[in-house]
């Protein structure tokens, strides 16, 4: 346990730590890699809950601004620019992203089912081994490399919740890498500024490849499962450990009692999903700021949540209210939240008795999601 004195705020919270200090400027390179110009934007601006710009586009920061977007205002779920338009775009029509009204609900409630505590519990069975083969390495006085082993459980558990005659599964490795390549083309082919020849193209090709994966039987919500289940993970579980070990949080990694408290507080920090893209389906208002159907709404969960204000402390973690909003909220809220925090629980068990430190961190300048694309770990215990 450090003992490093703490940061407070003006209310007394506790804040940054100095332990967190290494931890926070690691983990920030994957954003200034990958997005610099947008990374420098969100942290400008973050002083107001929130802000337009031009005439079509607000920033929401604020936690109560964030909430409200998501629970009280129409969305448009299949505009451009938005997830389900991405979908759309790269013919992948029916997932739960551009899904609408009854057939969006029921979607949820389905995967919400296959992820709920019954099915989490079954699919430890899958990663658990997965994680005993993979760092073996480290007990002998080896590296592991994180990134490849959390595409490989990613893989394995989207070929699970894949039951028979969904379609034949690929291996793990190659539908996760697939899924990675779906979800990273499509980002590219929606960013901002002008259009990048030949972006949408690769973005279909990507997406006819990972069907060709699931297999002939595999619908569309076997697509969305794959792409969510693989990025998510890819870009959370590498960022979560190389936190812990930077921070020096192996003893509450350790500690039964205190890691699923810490796991929540890992994935509140790094925030797979950062920012949320979405449009207005109609009039309204986000934080006393009047919004017009058809605004561009650019939701900042990490700064909803308070990422860039509070380290993770398993002993003191942050408002469960607070700390969920980086899977979204209401009926937005990600069926897979309690999937990605046992997961990472299990990984900071299996990883704590080795006490790990990182030898090597490569960002993934291509990925949907900021992440690294390689993260090499050793054992320091």
């Amino acid at each position: 346990m450090t003992t490093d004195p703490t940061i407070r705020t003006k209310d007394g919270a506790k804040a940054r730590t100095k332990a967190g200090a290494k931890a926070r400027r690691r983990d920030r390179r994957v954003y200034l890699r990958a997005h610099p110009l947008l990374f420098a934007l969100l942290a400008t601006t973050r002083g107001r809950p929130v802000r337009r710009l031009g005439h079509g586009t607000l920033l929401v920061h604020g936690t109560a601004a964030y909430r409200e977007a998501l629970t009280r205002l129409p969305l448009d779920r299949t505009a451009p620019g938005t997830t389900g338009g991405a979908a759309r775009a790269a013919r992948v029509e029916g997932v739960l992203f551009d899904q609408e009204g009854s057939g969006h609900r029921d979607g949820r409630r389905e995967v919400a089912g296959l992820l709920g505590a019954a099915g989490t519990r079954e699919l430890r069975s899958v990663w658990r081994p997965l994680l005993l083969r993979r760092l073996a390495p480290l007990a002998l006085g080896g590296t592991v490399d994180l990134v490849p082993l959390a595409r490989e459980l990613a893989g394995a558990v989207v070929c699970a919740l894949l039951r028979p005659g969904a379609g034949a599964c690929a291996s793990p490795l190659a539908l996760a890498e697939a899924a990675a390549e779906a979800a990273a083309t499509s980002v590219r082919s929606h960013l901002p500024g002008p259009p990048r020849p030949g972006a949408g193209a690769a973005a279909v090709r990507a997406a006819e490849r990972l069907r060709g994966l699931l297999g002939p039987g595999a619908d569309a919500r076997a697509a969305m499962l794959a792409v969510a289940a693989v990025n998510t993970t890819v870009a959370a579980l590498p960022r979560a450990v190389a936190w812990c070990a930077d921070a020096g949080l192996w003893d509450q990694a350790a500690d039964p009692a205190l890691r699923p408290a810490l796991a929540g507080e890992l994935l509140r920090v790094t925030a797979a999903s950062p920012l949320l893209p979405r449009v207005a389906a109609a009039d309204g208002a986000v934080g006393g700021c009047p919004v017009r159907a058809g605004d561009r709404l650019l939701l900042v969960a990490r700064h909803a949540a308070g990422a860039h204000l509070r380290d993770p402390d398993g002993r003191s973690p942050a408002e469960p209210g607070v700390a969920r909003l980086v899977f979204g909220a209401g009926a937005h809220a990600c069926p897979g939240a309690r999937l990605a925090r046992e997961q990472l629980e299990g990984v900071l068990a299996a990883l704590a008795p080795h006490r790990p430190v990182v030898t090597r961190a490569r960002v993934d300048r291509r990925a949907a999601l900021p992440g690294w694309r390689s993260l090499v770990v050793r054992a320091a215990a």
